[in-house]
């Protein structure tokens, strides 16, 4: 099964109008690369729902047990997961209607990117999220 990521302006348009950003296995661990980014997100002015199965809080902001959880609708669902665990993710993010799955960087799923636009999601994979705003929309 062969999959393809959205070109340039396509990816443009996902960060530039997007609003809310869940951030599904973010860290409470400052040392993370998903905390890193949350906090990128947040400087960015999205608004960021940090999903974590235990923690309360990270950078300020409430963390959600999953994307049910999160009380108003999520633009990008962006994952920090190993790539076996982002099918249950995509089914998630189908159920709450996001508008885009996005995997970081070095995360590919055939099966999750299938089930995302499939559904009518957007899907990127194996893109850093703060990479590819800084490169297309912070210019």
């Amino acid at each position: 099964m062969s999959w393809k990521n959205p070109g340039d302006k396509t990816i443009s348009r996902i960060l530039s109008e997007a609003k809310t950003v869940a951030v599904y296995g973010c860290s409470p661990k400052e040392d993370r690369t998903s905390y890193h980014i949350t906090a990128f997100l947040i400087e960015q002015g999205y608004r960021v729902y940090p999903v974590h199965p235990i923690a309360e809080t990270i950078l300020g902001q409430q963390v959600y047990p999953d994307l049910a959880s999160i009380p108003e609708h999520v633009d990008i669902v962006n994952v920090f997961r190993k790539a076996e665990f982002t099918p249950e993710v995509a089914r998630q993010a189908v159920e709450i209607g996001a508008g885009t799955l996005w995997l970081q960087l070095g995360i590919i799923n055939a099966e999750s990117w299938k089930i995302a636009t499939g559904a009518g999601l957007g899907c990127v994979m194996d893109r850093c999220i703060e990479v590819q705003y800084q490169r297309l929309v912070k210019q």
